[in-house]
């Protein structure tokens, strides 16, 4: 598996120290607030929980599942949510957890429905912001780190449903996902 990574981007050892960092600033954000995490699945697992450790505050956490990739590199653009959560937000400050921030369109989609269940606030954490692709009008609250234009995976993100457990984010060789 480790010998279709390309180069390796984020070290498992900086993945610590991102998530660690931005648990901090949510912990001193959410104050006095009834957080409620959503990750966005199957990517955000690895994330979530990761940076929940890290946030030293009472939360809640939830999952929601949208499919915009299928099998592919690139996203269809067809976006459907096949995993929901709870239809009343009006008591949560809400914090949507999305592995990769690439086109924006399927966080666009469910950040638009989410913020019609009036949560008390709706702001959105990626750990990797690919902002050279993106094509919604969306941008994330909280950045782990900016990512070039290049396949990555590990640490939840996939291809073809493979690769998610590798401990650190690399860039998937070409020769891979071009067969």
């Amino acid at each position: 598996m480790h010998q279709d990574i390309k180069k390796v981007l984020v070290t498992e050892e900086e993945l610590y120290e991102i998530t660690k960092k931005l648990g901090e600033k949510i912990t001193k954000d959410y104050q006095g607030k009834k957080l409620l995490m959503v990750g966005v699945l199957k990517g955000s697992i690895y994330f979530l929980t990761d940076l929940s450790r890290h946030i030293d505050l009472p939360c809640q956490l939830d999952f929601i599942q949208a499919s915009s990739y299928g099998s592919g590199t690139v996203s269809s653009g067809n976006i459907k949510i096949t995993k929901d959560i709870a239809d009343d937000l009006s008591e949560f400050d809400v914090l949507l957890v999305e592995d990769i921030l690439d086109t924006g369109n399927t966080l666009k989609h469910i950040y638009d429905m989410l913020i019609q269940r009036n949560p008390q606030s709706i702001a959105v954490i990626t750990l990797l912001d690919k902002p050279s692709r993106r094509v919604a009008d969306i941008k994330a609250d909280y950045v782990g780190v900016d990512v070039p234009n290049e396949f990555v995976v590990g640490y939840g993100l996939d291809y073809d449903q493979y690769y998610r457990n590798l401990p650190y984010i690399g860039v998937l060789k070409e020769e891979v996902y071009e067969k």
